[in-house]
């Protein structure tokens, strides 16, 4: 006999070898139908695991993060299933869950359809309603080779072979007559996956990587109940209306052109005054907190980035101008300003008493990303963003970087996003010699710096691994998208590497010639990333302190012209941005188009407002507000403007 200790500590005495899911049956059939998987002694496995001795298990459902990936990992396998069933020819690649669904890889000569994903949707409803049980083998690393290569798997045997030089079992689970190579979990049977929707199909490299093949992906979520499901597919079309993609081409603010390429958005007039608010914006809070501008190439010699180690662990994702082997000078394009902000640092002597230095620069910077990597503003191979590099003594790090938060902080306030940020505290991954510096003692000091700063200004924050820059550990700070996909806003990073690699220096109280600390950091990040979560945060209707056009006038007729324009020029003379529509349109249509276009305000001028003086007022989200002196518009429009007022 064997002892299982369940979750609520109650102690219960099974026979050895009894498994996860018999156990889960005498507790409760209740909790068995909804069971998707299990822990044992804190290891998520199958339900099928025989428990050898003594444990404590715990049963996990839907409503555990590991159930829930057990059982959409599962649904990626009925996917998997369906399209080998109607195109045998497929070849498989890898189906993981993922957050809010699943996908599956495949290796197909045509790429899919949304009528053929609704034959394969129709496909795995046959398989889920055959409710066939997922059953666990092993074999041999040789064996499991002769299969996948029986199957013509060849996708499959690459990854056998690599969790055999690891030493790892190779384990796959079967449902009826398909297989597949997995180390699970899995739900005990397909029938469980009822509420379950093919979402799109798209290309996808192999391993993520554009050298190799383009594999056809398709995306999926399933969900425990239909309602749930409907849920979710209601709010993904919500957010398609929030989606900067299409919202932003629809108001103007962006445009891209295959002429031009990919990642290579054009801002347009609208897109790029918002930017330019931010900038100012940006710029002069930095300066206020001491910050020095600069202003640096855009392109330098390869001889820089081979100082600051750039070369070495970052020339992938450079744009290279030249050929190394016939070129005496290669130039790159700028991925970063840190070398040169630091050779600006490097052109004279520095005292402790000149420390700390900020230097912060609206950088442009150019990075190589994959084809497949580019989405809207979100992820861009040019872009700009507020950069800034704080050098310091060591004693003055703490509170620089209390002071980088604190602006942070104020710069997102202003712009409404505070409350949807997160904290990542970004390690480096030791046993990835090629991405990060081989300098043990150095990542355990710096990160153990970066740690200390963090817990004693006592912010919240997941510790992630390998996720680190290249020199040093970072603060990274975290926000979704309207369709839930995580992405870095912010960074901060700590650095005591860059400084030994372009011999900076200071001469501190005792003589000494000592190493600077650095902070590289943004404080709003990338500019363009910025107004893409602004455009979907508000739906467009961008806060009246950031609209393009803060106020439109719209006269009822000719003969009110004259009066518009005074208002017009009050506003204008003040910095308010303000148009005036002045075609021969019916008013109904002007105010309709005004509030497609999301204005924050107009004001309607006809007979009576002419004769005592005074405007119609309607605001974008409260209507009409009705008659008001146009000298009070004109004080409230200012004080919003100077307050930042969001609405």
């Amino acid at each position: 006999m064997i002892k299982v200790t369940l979750k609520d500590g109650q102690v219960i005495e099974f026979e050895k070898g009894v498994s996860a899911a018999e156990v889960t049956k005498q507790i409760s059939m209740g909790l068995y139908r909804r069971a998707c998987a299990c822990k044992v002694d804190g290891r998520v496995t199958d339900l099928s695991s025989p428990l050898k001795d003594d444990c404590t298990l715990e049963i996990l459902t839907f409503e555990d993060d590991e159930g829930k990936d057990a059982f959409r990992h599962t649904a990626s396998h009925v996917l998997a299933n369906a399209v080998k069933r109607l195109y045998p020819d497929a070849k498989l690649a890898i189906g993981p869950a993922i957050e809010n669904g699943f996908y599956y890889d495949f290796d197909v000569t045509t790429p899919f359809t949304p009528e053929m994903l609704e034959e394969i949707e129709a496909e795995m409803r046959k398989i889920v309603k055959a409710a066939l049980p997922l059953e666990r083998f092993e074999l041999e690393a040789d064996e499991a080779i002769e299969l996948m290569r029986s199957e013509g798997e060849d996708y499959k045997i690459e990854l056998i072979e690599e969790h055999a030089a690891k030493g790892e079992k190779i384990s796959f689970f079967r449902q009826g007559d398909f297989f597949d190579l997995c180390a699970g979990p899995h739900v005990p049977d397909t029938g469980r996956i009822k509420a379950f929707k093919l979402t799109s199909a798209t290309g996808a490299y192999w391993r993520g990587d554009s050298s190799k093949k383009m594999l056809q992906r398709i995306y999926g979520t399933a969900f425990e109940k239909k309602a749930d499901l409907n849920e979710y597919l209601e709010a993904v079309e919500e957010a398609k209306k929030r989606d900067h993609n299409i919202i932003g081409r629809q108001l103007g603010y962006f445009m891209t052109s295959d002429l031009i390429g990919q990642g290579l958005p054009l801002l347009m007039p609208k897109g790029t005054k918002v930017l330019q608010l931010l900038q100012r914006f940006v710029e002069d809070e930095e300066e206020k907190r001491g910050y020095l501008l600069t202003k640096t190439p855009l392109m330098a010699k390869s001889d820089l980035f081979k100082l600051s180690g750039h070369w070495d662990h970052y020339k992938e994702g450079m744009f290279i101008l030249g050929d190394e082997e016939k070129d005496d000078e290669v130039f790159a394009l700028r991925p970063m300003t840190c070398p040169f902000q630091f050779t600006i640092y490097n052109s004279e002597l520095r005292s402790y008493r000149d420390l700390p230095i900020r230097y912060n620069e609206t950088s442009t910077l150019f990075r190589n990303e994959s084809s497949g990597e580019m989405h809207g503003l979100i992820r861009v191979r040019q872009f700009t963003i507020s950069e800034a590099h704080l050098i310091c003594t060591p004693d003055q790090i703490a509170q620089e970087f209390k002071g980088v938060l604190e602006l942070i902080d104020y710069i997102l306030g202003a712009l409404g996003l505070k409350e949807d940020i997160s904290y990542r505290f970004s390690k480096h991954d030791p046993n990835d010699k090629a991405k990060f510096i081989d300098d043990p003692e150095l990542w355990q000091t710096t990160e153990a710096i970066l740690k200390e700063i963090l817990d004693d200004i006592g912010l919240e924050y997941e510790e992630v691994e390998g996720e680190a820059a290249f020199y040093g550990p970072k603060l990274d700070i975290q926000m979704k998208n309207v369709h839930g996909k995580e992405d870095t806003l912010i960074t901060v990073q700590v650095d005591r590497h860059l400084a030994e690699r372009l011999d900076m220096s200071y001469i501190d109280a005792d003589g000494a010639k000592k190493r600077p600390f650095i902070i590289h950091r943004t404080s709003i990040g990338c500019y363009e990333r910025t107004l893409a979560i602004l455009i979907e945060k508000y739906a467009g209707a961008m806060p009246m302190w950031l609209a393009p056009e803060q106020v439109r006038i719209l006269p009822i007729s000719e003969k009110h012209h004259q009066h518009c324009l005074a208002i017009k020029d009050m506003l204008s003379n003040a910095g308010i941005r303000v148009h005036m529509d002045d075609r021969r349109e019916k008013i109904g249509y002007k105010i309709r188009e005004a509030q497609l276009e999301k204005l924050p305000y107009m004001l309607i001028v006809g007979d009576k407002e002419v004769e005592q003086g005074t405007v119609s007022v309607r605001k974008r989200n409260e209507g009409d507000l009705g008659d008001m002196r146009a000298e009070d518009f004109f004080t409230l429009a200012l004080r919003q403007i100077a307050e930042k007022t969001i609405f």
